[in-house]
């Protein structure tokens, strides 16, 4: 453990209190096992078992199924191919049952000229037939036409939430979005959730969406948190490095990560979460 913690050293060592985390990082197990309980209780998280269960069913807790849709566009045609996105969210609202737009984003930080959007169906089967629509609707056949001629990569992963994250629902923060995206070891997502089930009580207040991905590139976690702007940003990271146990949970979860990075967005104007 402690040799894993070591080589994440470069990617932390300006954090302020990183050095405290590598001291109790390294901290025996015996430690961390009689710490469970007093943990457990103070912030009522429930201990996941791995042996009971498939871990979508117990990091998730509810049948909601979320669709990431992630589009590269051609750098001259963004306003174009926004305006055609929000006829087809409109046009998908009026044909598809329990099917919703979450979210939608233009990326400012990171993959330029790139838009992020999250889809909502009420499980796997509305999820069927929405994609089953919206490759036999004619007007939605139309859109998507045009739309791919403005587009030069596109992807997408089938995810479910976290129990411990809630439910992302329509609302006006007036502020921008991180989406930071980690593709974790295979094997290890059900530690990552119990870690995140404590680590999230640090940051409740901008905490916006967790999921995980369950088609498309696996074991692979996205967290969106708001902020008012990148001061802020800057503010409330530094400051949850002053409160106690912060540099447990980043102890207990960068083991895990073998890829991560992060896109600064700005909500589209059709956007539920703005």
């Amino acid at each position: 453990m402690a040799s894993i913690v070591m080589k994440s050293v470069k990617f932390y060592r300006d954090i302020p209190g990183f050095y405290s985390l590598i001291t109790r990082g390294i901290s025996s197990s015996q430690t961390d096992k009689a710490s469970e309980g007093w943990w457990s209780k103070l912030l009522h998280v429930r201990t996941i078992d791995p042996g009971k269960d498939s871990h979508s069913r117990l990091l998730s807790d509810v049948e909601l199924v979320y669709e990431l849709q992630i589009h590269d566009i051609k750098p001259d045609s963004t306003e174009l191919y926004l305006k055609g996105y929000e006829q087809w969210v409109h046009h998908v609202h009026e044909k598809i049952k329990d099917t919703s737009l979450v979210g939608s984003w233009k990326v400012l930080v990171g993959d330029q000229d790139q838009v992020v959007h999250i889809w909502r169906y009420s499980g796997y089967a509305a999820a069927h037939k929405a994609m089953e629509t919206y490759h036999t609707d004619t007007e939605l056949q139309k859109l998507q036409n045009d739309r791919v001629k403005l587009i030069r990569n596109r992807e997408n992963q089938l995810m479910l939430a976290f129990s411990y994250w809630g439910h992302p629902e329509a609302q006006k923060r007036d502020c921008n979005y991180e989406m930071r995206s980690y593709v974790l070891k295979p094997g290890t997502m059900i530690e990552w959730g119990n870690v995140w089930a404590r680590g999230i009580t640090f940051r409740k207040s901008h905490a916006v969406a967790g999921f995980f991905s369950q088609i498309g590139q696996l074991y692979m976690v996205h967290h969106i948190w708001g902020y008012q702007d990148l001061q802020k940003r800057k503010e409330v990271r530094e400051e949850v490095w002053r409160q106690p146990g912060w540099d447990d949970c980043v102890a207990h979860t960068v083991p895990l990560i073998r890829e991560m990075r992060s896109r600064w967005l700005t909500p589209n104007s059709f956007s539920p979460i703005l």
